[in-house]
């Protein structure tokens, strides 16, 4: 059977499924065993889609697959396209539509509840799910959310983003440890001692410090939880925005303020494309929020 499209036609959902399962597993016999296709007919599928685009998607040159970097980019096109015509046809969606927020940690900070609240009051009728995803963009260039607050420069094809606010840089320390009594720290202090870096949705990377005066040891994690956990356990201390320490306070960690750090910016993101038509009454309330100031 041949699985190519026919000449002239669009590619099918099927094509982009098979390549997703292939960019998932890396791997041919598994992407086809969780396909419930055999394994020619899930590599007819993706070099029909290498040929539609122009562009070879995996690297098969070596003895286990990669993405090359144009399948790095079509990956988060291809799941966000898959993740929009499912989300279309679920049965459970077709009377509303809720707005889905996402965020990797700390939501909106001190500003989360005045904006939920704010939310059910004027919009009953369109749901705002605020939803935690461990991904740098939490879930936005995937398709699994509507838009994003997001911290930090965020460097991703087809997004677009405003600044909202700037949140203060802390330090998070063992809260048994010599630097938890301190009144403040500085980055130098950190770096005296191994530093616990998020590398998968966290915002700091060891380019927060001088290039003399970089921590010589990094403990990396993949979550907000991991990364409170290595630090109460003395693994190494930590930097975060000030709305960790109040959304995510820890029996074994220490906030402490931190002197000589930049600020983050923290971002409203959604993608340059047609969306959930609620997107502007979201922006224009979180921009009012902000501008009311912090609840004390």
């Amino acid at each position: 059977m041949n699985e190519a499209p026919p000449t002239g036609r669009p590619v099918e959902l099927r094509h982009l499924r098979a390549f997703l399962a292939v960019a998932d597993e890396l791997n041919i016999t598994r992407a086809a065993a969780r396909l419930r296709l055999t394994q020619p007919a899930v590599s007819r599928t993706l070099a029909a889609l290498e040929r539609h685009l122009g562009v070879r998607l995996v690297d098969r040159s070596t003895h286990h697959l990669a993405l090359t970097p144009d399948g790095v980019t079509f990956r988060d096109k291809a799941a966000a396209a898959v993740a929009a015509f499912d989300e279309a046809l679920d049965p459970g969606r077709l009377r509303t539509w809720p707005l889905r927020l996402g965020h990797a940690w700390s939501a909106f900070g001190p500003y989360t509840t005045p904006l939920l609240r704010a939310w059910q009051e004027r919009h009953p009728g369109t749901g705002l799910e605020l939803l935690r995803i461990d991904d740098r963009t939490a879930g936005l260039t995937r398709g699994e959310v509507d838009a994003a607050l997001l911290r930090g420069p965020v460097d991703a094809p087809g997004l677009v983003a405003e600044v909202l606010f700037t949140e203060v840089r802390v330090a998070a320390v063992t809260a048994d440890g010599p630097l938890a009594g301190r009144a403040s720290l500085a980055l130098a202090d950190l770096a005296a001692g191994p530093v616990v870096l998020n590398t998968v949705s966290g915002t700091t990377t060891t380019g927060l410090w001088p290039p003399h005066a970089r921590p010589a040891t990094t403990v990396t994690v993949g979550n907000t939880d991991d990364w409170l956990t290595a630090i109460a356990a003395g693994r190494g201390s930590g930097v975060s925005t000030a709305s960790t320490a109040t959304l995510h306070p820890h029996t074994g960690v220490a906030y402490v303020p931190l002197d000589d750090a930049p600020g983050v910016p923290v971002l409203l993101a959604h993608r340059d494309a047609p969306g959930h038509p609620a997107l502007p009454a979201l922006a224009a309330l979180a921009r009012e929020i902000v501008a009311r100031g912090a609840p004390r």
